[in-house]
C-alpha cells in the first residue's frame, strides 16, 4: 500500500507560510521576560510569573507543531526553522543564554528522504530511568518500538511514555553524527508532552528527521535533559535536522 502523507494522516488544511504569520512577541513594554498583568489582579508573585512564561512557551511550541502537521513539506520545515528562531530569540523561557547575540540555529539542508512513516509495535515493558545530561534521571515506561525503513534498511526506535500525570510520547535518538555535526548526547524527534508532535494515525507514526532538534542542555548548562537510551541508537549518520554549526 502507498505510504500516506502527513496531510492524509492528520486531515488538516495547509496554512500560509510567510513573514506575516510568524510568532508574535506579546510582551508588555518595559517588562521583557514577564507576562502581562492580569486585569484586576495585583502583585503576581515572581515564581508564578515564571510558571506562566513556561506555559506560554509550551503553548507556542504546540502551535508551531500544529502548523508543521498541516504543512509537511519543505515550506513547512522552513516555517518551523523561522518560528524556532523567533522563539529562541525572544521568549523569556528560551534556553539560549545570550539572546542579544543570537543569530539563529543551524540545520542540515532539508531532505525529503528523511521523512518516513513508522509502524508502532506495542511491547509494554518496565519503567525505566532515562539518564540526564547532568545529574538525575526521568522516569519513562517502555511501550514498544517504532519500525521504519530508510534507504532500504529497516530500523527501529524505542517508544517511551512519560511516567506521570498526562504522560507523553518521547522518542530521542543517537546516530553517527553525534560528537561531530551534532550533540554527543543525541537529539529529540518527538516529545509530545512539550508539544513536539509530528502526527499519527492508528499505529502509523510520522518520523521526519528534518525536524530533529537538540535538547535544551546544548544551549545552556542550566538545563539537565534526558538523553537517548541504548535502544535508541541508529547505526547511520542522520544528516537531517538541527546541527551544531
Amino acid at each position: 500500500m502507498p505510504v500516506p502523507s502527513v496531510k492524509e494522516i492528520n486531515d488538516g488544511e495547509y496554512l500560509p507560510v510567510d513573514d506575516e504569520h510568524r510568532l508574535p512577541h506579546l510582551r508588555p513594554e518595559g517588562r521583557p521576560g514577564r507576562v502581562a498583568a492580569v486585569p484586576g489582579v495585583r502583585g503576581i508573585p515572581e515564581m508564578l510569573s515564571e510558571h506562566l512564561d513556561l506555559l506560554d512557551y509550551r503553548r507556542n511550541v504546540a502551535e508551531i507543531y500544529a502548523r508543521v502537521r498541516s504543512r509537511p513539506d519543505e515550506e513547512g520545515w522552513r516555517r518551523w526553522v523561522r518560528d524556532r528562531d523567533d522563539l529562541f530569540a525572544g521568549h523569556p523561557q528560551s534556553a539560549v543564554e545570550d539572546r542579544e547575540t543570537f543569530t539563529g540555529l543551524h540545520y542540515y539542508e532539508y531532505d525529503p528522504a528523511w521523512r518516513v512513516i513508522g509502524s508502532f509495535i506495542p511491547d509494554p515493558g518496565a519503567e525505566v530511568d532515562v539518564a540526564h545530561s547532568d545529574t538525575g534521571a526521568t522516569k519513562f515506561n517502555s511501550i514498544g518500538r517504532i519500525e521504519f525503513t530508510i534507504g532500504g534498511k529497516v530500523m527501529s526506535l524505542g517508544a517511551l511514555w512519560l511516567a506521570g500525570y498526562a504522560g507523553g510520547l518521547f522518542v530521542p535518538f543517537r546516530d553517527r553524527t553525534n560528537g561531530k555535526g551534532t550533540y554527543g548526547g543525541g537529539r529529540y524527534l518527538l516529545d509530545t508532552a512539550k508539544g513536539a508532535d509530528l502526527g499519527h494515525d492508528g499505529d502509523l507514526i510520522v518520523l521526519d528527521f528534518n525536524f530533529a532538534y537538540h535538547p535544551s542542555c546544548v544551549y545552556s548548562p542550566r538545563w539537565s535533559c534526558p538523553l537517548a537510551p541504548p535502544g535508541n541508537h541508529l547505526d547511520v549518520a542522520v544528516t537531517a535536522g538541527e546541527r551544531l554549526v
